[in-house]
């Protein structure tokens, strides 16, 4: 049953597109949000922080009319309602990009940008017969603008066959193809690489020209103050600040959501062994990638990054075994090896971290415990049965020495925050004893806190031994972690970096420069 309004409990400003007041939010007594009030103005770009289980996620969710609140009020350009519908709100002009994409992977990437504007026009239905043409219309105009394909071939093309960081911008395509009034996006440049971040950030400052709200969630702090405007911190379900970006700095936002001082400007302090344990030499597949050559050390932390075509996560996929390449040698300590599987992989004590901890990853629904043992299940058995202490005391082990925040392995692991989540992830490598550990964008969604320990994670594997080898577009995160930077452009590494005296602005204008030639 669609809401009825009722009357406003008091008297909007004359500019503000959303009001909320005193909304509070429980899930089985925990209290997600606790009477949260805020306000935001038409043509404005708001950023909402805090960390992983924070209450953004939920305080989306009932703006965007997918959960109602317990308390308080929404008020849409005066209009006062107890709870908003989710069609309500898409004809309210809110439109909510989320973290998951939200978009229906069977669906052609045409049916998925416009499926809002179809929805809106067929009273949240869509017509049992669409007008293809004015599909392709809208979601032409939205694709141009988020600088992806328009041709008939992408147009058609199944979402579940797109990479991540495309997906990603298809789901922001269909943000901006109904012509909202409010834009909220959670994370939106989490699988992105620098070249479609700064596409986005045109795209959000236009979005503000035209008199477009814009939400912002992100954990990356740069982007937030590259972007500017105002803030909204969230902590344990209150809000702790409300204001003008430009009254602070990374370093004090930081202290605000955590509670802690996190002003490190460099994580990796060790050195690197001379012994050479990983060597990859002229590795090829397809048009993906060739030429591919680099020596790992052990206790090494090795970055690799480039744009979407460069090649680095098919790169990343070789070497998991996952889509094994075609030509090349790959040698661990000394021996040349053959990684046709991820089977094989394992074996050889080579661990992968995929990019997406949702889609590739997590058994959202399983316990903590299976997640974290699934690598290893074979040497758990108890005769033919699975030994169920055993499972629970090396799971246990983990949460305690990754400091996953749980009160019970029992829960099931999408239970957890990003950060927990990712934790649980890499535990499930360690559980392997590998010798190298990849990690493909290790902090993709995670809060400034949970990055902390993480990156301190990944400095105690390095200075145990361990080879690390970290792809990732997250700029900031490759300098402050690894001892070298490979810079991949088309299938190939371009440049090689100490990252020791390394300054971003070179790193960038490296990676977003057209010129493509092999490493000297």
């Amino acid at each position: 049953m669609t809401p009825s309004p009722t009357p406003s409990p008091t008297t909007p400003r004359a500019d503000a597109l959303l009001r909320l007041e005193g909304i509070s939010k429980t899930f089985g007594g925990v209290k997600a949000l606790n009477n949260v009030s805020l306000e935001l103005q038409a043509g404005r770009v708001y950023h909402l922080l805090g960390e992983n289980g924070s209450g953004k996620s939920t305080l989306i969710k009932i703006i965007a009319g997918a959960q109602p609140p317990d308390a308080g009020q929404i008020i849409v350009r005066g209009q006062s309602y107890n709870q908003l519908g989710a069609l309500e709100a898409i004809r309210a002009g809110i439109e909510t990009v989320y973290q998951d994409l939200s978009l229906f992977p069977n669906l052609s990437v045409a049916e998925n940008v416009a499926l809002t504007t179809q929805l809106d026009l067929n009273g949240g239905q869509l017509a049992r017969m669409l007008d293809w043409g004015k599909v392709k219309r809208i979601a032409i105009k939205a694709l141009e603008r988020v600088g992806l394909p328009t041709h008939a071939g992408f147009l058609a093309a199944p979402v579940e066959t797109l990479p991540i960081a495309v997906r990603q911008l298809v789901a922001i395509a269909r943000g901006i193809a109904a012509r909202a009034s409010l834009v909220i996006m959670d994370e939106p440049t989490a699988a992105l690489t620098q070249r479609e971040v700064e596409n986005l950030l045109l795209i959000i400052s236009s979005l503000r020209e035209e008199g477009v709200s814009v939400l912002f969630v992100s954990h990356k702090l740069e982007e937030v103050f590259r972007i500017g405007g105002s803030v909204i911190v969230l902590r344990d379900g209150v809000k702790v600040l409300d204001g003008a970006l430009s009254d602070y700095d990374e370093t004090k936002i930081s202290f605000v959501m955590t509670g802690k001082q996190l002003d490190q400007t460099t994580y990796r302090t060790g050195q690197p062994q001379s012994e050479v344990l990983l060597e990859v030499s002229n590795l090829a597949r397809g048009t993906a990638f060739a030429d591919v050559s680099f020596a790992l050390h052990r206790g090494e932390v090795l970055g690799i990054t480039g744009l979407l075509d460069s090649g680095r996560n098919e790169l990343a996929l070789a070497l998991s075994g996952v889509h094994p390449a075609t030509s090349g040698e790959v040698r661990l300590e000394g021996s040349a090896v053959q990684i046709r599987n991820p089977r094989d992989a394992i074996s050889l004590g080579l661990g992968y971290v995929p990019e997406d901890r949702l889609t590739e990853g997590l058994f959202l629904t399983k316990p903590i415990r299976e997640n974290t043992v699934v690598t290893v299940i074979d040497t758990l058995l108890k005769g033919i049965q699975l030994n169920f202490a055993a499972m629970t005391a090396k799971a246990v082990g983990f949460v305690k020495d990754l400091q996953i925040a749980t009160p019970s392995v029992d829960l099931p692991v999408s239970s957890l925050s990003g950060g927990n989540q990712q934790r649980v992830m890499v535990a499930r490598w360690l559980a392997t004893k590998p010798k190298v550990l990849m990690l493909h964008g290790p902090t993709a969604g995670v809060d400034v806190g949970s990055k902390d320990a993480l990156y301190k994670l990944v400095q105690r594997l390095a200075e145990g031994g361990m080879g690390v080898i970290i792809v990732s577009d997250d700029l900031p995160e490759l300098l402050m972690n690894t001892d070298r930077i490979l810079v991949m452009k088309k299938g190939r590494i371009a440049k090689e970096f100490t990252t020791a005296d390394l300054e971003k602005d070179l790193l960038t204008q490296t990676l977003l420069s057209e010129d493509s030639s092999a490493q000297q």
